[in-house]
C-alpha cells in the first residue's frame, strides 16, 4: 500500500504542476488581454482624432490590427481554459451521463491534440534548429531553405514578421497546457478549480 502511494506521488505531482501552469497562465492571459484591450482602444480613439485633425499617422493602422491579432489569439486561449470555446450539443445531450462524459473527454483530448499538432507546426515553420544552422543569418537560411519569415518585415511599422507571428507558437503552448487542465478535470485526476478574476455565471460555459 505504501508503494503504490510512492509510486502515485510523482503523478499527482505532474498533474499538479499542469494545473497550477494553467491556472498561472490564465492569470497571465487575463492581465494581457486587458492592457491589449486598453492598448487597441487608445489607438482607435488616436485614429480617429488624427485623421479628423488631418495629420493621420500611418502606422496606427497596422498597428490596431496586430493588436487584434494578439487579442484574438490570447483570448482564444483563455477561452479553453474557461470553456468557453464552441460546442455542438445537438447529439451529445441525447446521451446518458456516462456516455456524455465520454464524449466530453473525448472532444477535450482533441483540443489537446491539436494543440500539440499546432506546437509541432509551429516548430518546423519557424525552424529555430535550421536557424541555430545557419549561424542566425536570416539570409542565408532563406536562400537555403526559401524559408523568408525572418527575413520579411512589417510594411508600416518595419517590424520583423516573425515577433508578429509569434502570436501562434504561444498559442499552441498555453492552449495546449489548458487543455490538460481541462482533461485531468474532466477524468476526474483532479479536482475542478474555479477560475479567478473572471466572473462567469452558470450559463457561460458551453463546454
Amino acid at each position: 500500500m505504501v508503494e503504490q502511494t510512492i509510486a502515485d506521488a510523482p503523478a499527482l505531482s505532474a498533474r499538479r504542476i499542469v494545473v497550477r501552469a494553467s491556472s498561472r497562465l490564465l492569470a497571465f492571459e487575463r492581465i494581457a488581454l486587458m492592457c491589449l484591450m486598453y492598448l487597441l482602444t487608445a489607438l482607435i480613439l488616436v485614429n480617429v482624432v488624427t485623421r479628423y485633425s488631418h495629420f493621420p499617422i500611418y502606422w496606427i493602422d497596422e498597428s490596431a490590427v496586430y493588436c487584434v491579432v494578439w487579442l484574438t489569439f490570447i483570448g482564444a486561449s483563455a477561452m479553453t481554459r474557461l470553456r468557453l470555446d464552441f460546442a455542438v450539443t445537438m447529439m451529445t445531450e441525447r446521451l446518458s451521463a456516462r456516455h456524455q462524459k465520454i464524449a466530453k473527454v473525448i472532444a477535450t483530448a482533441m483540443v489537446v491534440v491539436f494543440g500539440v499538432a499546432l506546437i509541432i507546426t509551429c516548430f518546423l515553420w519557424m525552424d529555430p534548429i535550421g536557424l541555430a544552422r545557419a549561424g542566425f543569418d536570416a539570409r542565408k537560411l532563406a536562400a537555403e531553405t526559401f524559408n523568408f519569415l525572418y527575413t520579411e518585415r512589417t510594411q508600416t511599422l518595419n517590424w520583423p514578421t516573425w515577433v508578429v507571428y509569434l502570436t501562434l507558437p504561444i498559442f499552441a503552448v498555453s492552449m495546449t497546457i489548458h487543455g490538460l487542465a481541462n482533461l485531468l478535470e474532466d477524468l476526474e485526476l483532479v479536482p475542478r478549480t474555479p477560475p479567478k478574476g473572471f466572473q462567469l455565471s452558470e450559463l457561460d460555459g458551453v463546454n
